[in-house]
């Protein structure tokens, strides 16, 4: 009894936060459906993480020694030693992308690079509100809408907000079908909006579809070549998948792996969600950051599309240049619910999946530039 009450009084404020954030994250999973693979072990991880003295943390034990806790160890060796585990589950994101629309329409990978211009912006910003440049870098890019990216690129710049940044950019991956029709509505108008683009695709061959993870792979390290760990593992995934040779192992990817991956991967990054190094104000301060990258993202894709119609007869629904965020498949179907809600004979789906899945290349692409750019700057 003695224990257990000193356990208790030794509770302190921000652990009691941490334990309201934790199941506030718990029941966005389950009772909202917002990203539950990760937002439940993410939300149960951040009250494990925060119990008095508790054993899944590095610990000093009479007689014994100092120990490391199992979500110590699966930090330590999944993200901070070989960044293992973010990079791995591209190999099952890129099993399940069908880069055939995409393919079919090539003007729709203007609309991923496009829709990385929130990063860039929330990066002059964070900087001038006093972060240092690699935390400024690891905030803005939760604008990639991407979790395992914006994990990856704020532990190899040893950000220190490593576990806001993960929160905010999960769940502003679950707010999408919030957040991006304000954003669309704050700079379209309803006759933009009404833009009917008729769906013709052009065949795709077997064979393009192999070469192209190939291409990709090789134009990627080329152009930034920090980028190969992210790009290479998803389009290594996107291969398994087209090559039509190996199906179980894509299979496994897609379901088995993936699935693996993503549940470690949230409760591992609760080692991050300590209640000193997240109950700060600048957690507050991240994760309105991190809606500012994700806004702006979303607006640079729409203007983008309304300045290429300037010059183009057959004019792109605007609407599109949001679907360019990674966020796959929500951004797409958000597009495609709003054009319906103007129109319901006006179905835009496949030129947003052309978009989105090009937003899926361009933020590990940007991801990796970012991570050159700081690294020749620090």
């Amino acid at each position: 009894m003695e224990f257990l009450l000193s356990g208790i009084t030794s509770i302190t404020i921000p652990q009691l936060i941490m334990y309201v954030v934790g199941i506030v994250l718990i029941y966005l999973a389950i009772a909202k459906g917002y990203e539950p693979s990760l937002l439940l072990p993410m939300g149960f991880g951040a009250i494990l993480v925060n119990l008095p003295s508790s054993g899944v943390l590095n610990q000093s034990l009479t007689g014994i020694g100092e120990t490391q806790g199992i979500i110590e160890w699966l930090f330590h060796v999944g993200i901070e030693a070989s960044e293992a585990l973010p990079i791995l589950l591209f190999i099952g994101i890129g099993a399940m992308i069908d880069f055939g629309p995409l393919l079919s329409n090539p003007i729709m990978f203007l609309f991923g690079a496009a829709a990385q211009f929130g990063i860039f912006f929330t990066l002059s910003v964070a900087t001038l509100l006093g972060f240092n440049l690699a935390d400024s870098a690891s905030i803005a890019i939760i604008g990639a809408a991407d979790g395992p990216t914006s994990i990856l690129v704020s532990q190899i710049l040893n950000s220190k907000y490593i576990g806001a940044i993960a929160v905010a950019a999960y769940s502003y991956m679950a707010l999408v079908p919030l957040v991006q029709p304000v954003a669309i509505k704050l700079v379209t108008t309803k006759k933009e909006r009404l833009i009917r683009m008729p769906y013709n695709p052009i065949s795709v061959s077997k064979r393009i579809r192999i070469m192209f993870p190939i291409l990709v792979t090789f134009i990627a390290g080329l152009v930034a070549p920090m980028s190969v760990a992210l790009v290479g593992f998803l389009m290594f995934g996107n291969l398994l998948r087209e090559c039509g040779v190996l199906n179980s192992l894509s299979e496994a990817a897609q379901s088995t792996l993936a699935n693996l991956i993503t549940l470690l991967l949230g409760i591992t990054i609760s080692f991050s969600m300590k209640s000193d190094e997240f109950v700060t104000w600048e957690t507050i301060l991240i994760m309105g950051l991190g809606l500012v990258a994700f806004i702006f993202d979303t607006i640079g894709g729409v203007l983008f599309a309304k300045f290429i119609n300037l010059f183009r007869k057959n004019k792109i629904n605007p609407m599109i240049g949001a679907a360019g965020i990674s966020a796959f498949p929500m951004s797409a179907r958000v597009v495609q619910k709003m054009a319906i809600k103007e129109d319901p004979t006006n179905h835009l789906l496949m030129h947003a999946i052309g978009a989105n899945v090009s937003g899926q290349i361009a933020s590990v692409v940007a991801g990796g530039i970012i991570i050159g750019l700081i690294s020749n700057l620090l």
